[in-house]
């Protein structure tokens, strides 16, 4: 199969140092865009205990495997560095430098290399040695404290907060925009320091000038945007399913009483303090009927209400099938890349890539010397972790 597609990275070669979390997002979006992948996996892999074949962040990408423990398993990799654009990292602060890998050595190898490197606490500060996962990480930035119902603990988003918009995503912009950099007349390569605290702090910036401005209270469910408000929120069907509404602005909301046939009963939605009453009407309103039965009353409208999907039933929906929002790749029904390019657009071109089956190939492709050295029996699916591989990394550590 190809290494590398149509997108608007073609050409760029990336090393990843296989990790789990925000790190192999990373470089699957990167590889999604078209980007040559070469994820370093370690005998033992990652600990997950998954079936290799269903890691979907592997996608696009090729494997190589390689004992970092050993002299010669660095120099494989200083080989690698030596040929790529970027470099992708998620151990704890020095582990890589202890290995050898770090990025004073890689860099003088190759002076243009961006050097990617992903943890949750970043490389330096009283956290930076200290193990963690993404709940911790959104906790101390402030972000889970907007999150859930007023009197309840805060809710959980999952990983994606943190370890995938604050963590992956902002080393991604990150690796590109050095990369820019290190591609004109005078540029040169260089570190970059992505830190779920930094991205997930970053990502509330709207919400701190709201707060400076005095329109937004520091605590959960008493504003606009986090449950405060009646008519931006989630409400129950009388199947168990919910609809969710975010009719904000006077014109929709209008159009969304109206529809939802109790336009007449309610208070004044500008009346802060009936907001209660007029939650619990609209609440009584949806459980008369099923989630399909209110889909079908505010289709076609601009009232901003929309049935609350499972995972499993989002690919069916007809606007994400009409523009391929998901897609069907070696069995498997996934994302499709994203965002979308009209000249350059990303591709799904491999399946997620088995530790160490692509050594001989990338050897060939990249130029490197020795190919048997960058090929090993993969190991079997499930295989036990290196001893030593959740000490390394502080990004987070189990799905």
């Amino acid at each position: 199969m190809a290494a590398t597609g149509s997108g608007p990275l073609t050409g760029v070669r990336v090393v990843e140092l296989a990790g789990i979390g925000p790190g192999p997002f990373a470089a699957m979006t990167l590889a999604d865009l078209g980007a040559d992948v070469v994820r370093v996996d370690r005998p033992g892999g990652p600990g997950l205990g998954i079936d290799p074949a269903h890691d979907l962040t592997n996608r696009n990408k090729r494997s190589v495997l390689i004992d970092l423990k050993t002299p010669q398993g660095a120099a494989r990799v200083l080989e690698l560095a030596g040929r790529a654009d970027i470099l992708i990292e998620g151990y704890r602060p020095g582990v890589a430098e202890r290995l050898g890998i770090g990025p004073d050595v890689c860099l003088a190898r190759n002076p243009r290399l961006v050097y990617g490197r992903m943890t949750g606490w970043g490389q330096d500060g009283p956290l930076a040695e200290r193990a963690g996962h993404d709940i911790g990480y959104i906790a101390v930035s402030g972000a889970l404290s907007m999150i859930g119902t007023a009197g309840e603990p805060p809710a959980l988003p999952a990983n994606l907060l943190g370890d995938y918009a604050g963590g992956a995503l902002y080393l991604v912009i990150g690796v590109l925009a050095a990369l820019q950099h290190a591609r004109t007349p005078d540029g040169a390569g260089q570190v970059v320091d992505a830190a779920v605290v930094d991205g997930s702090a970053h990502l509330t910036t709207m919400i701190h000038a709201m707060m400076a401005a005095g329109g937004w209270q520091d605590r959960r469910g008493a504003n606009l945007l986090d449950g405060g408000s009646p008519f931006y929120g989630s409400y129950e069907t009388s199947d168990g399913a919910y609809m969710a509404v975010g009719a904000l602005e006077q014109r929709f909301y209008r159009e969304f009483t109206e529809l939802l046939g109790i336009a007449d009963e309610l208070p004044a939605r500008t009346d802060f303090a009936r907001w209660d009453e007029l939650r619990e009407a609209v609440a009584a309103r949806f459980r008369t009927r099923t989630r399909a039965e209110w889909t079908a009353v505010f289709e076609g409208s601009d009232a901003c209400v929309a049935p609350v999907l499972t995972l499993r039933e989002a690919p069916a929906h007809p606007h994400l099938v009409a523009r391929g929002t998901f897609t069907d790749h070696a069995g498997t029904v996934q994302p499709a890349p994203a965002p979308r390019f009209s000249a350059t657009p990303g591709s799904l071109r491999r399946p997620p890539a088995r530790p160490g089956a692509d050594g001989a190939e990338v050897a060939r492709d990249w130029g490197l010397p020795d190919a048997d050295a960058a090929s090993a029996p993969a190991p079997a699916s499930g295989a036990a972790p290196d001893a030593a591989d959740g000490s390394d990394r502080n990004e987070r550590q189990s799905p």
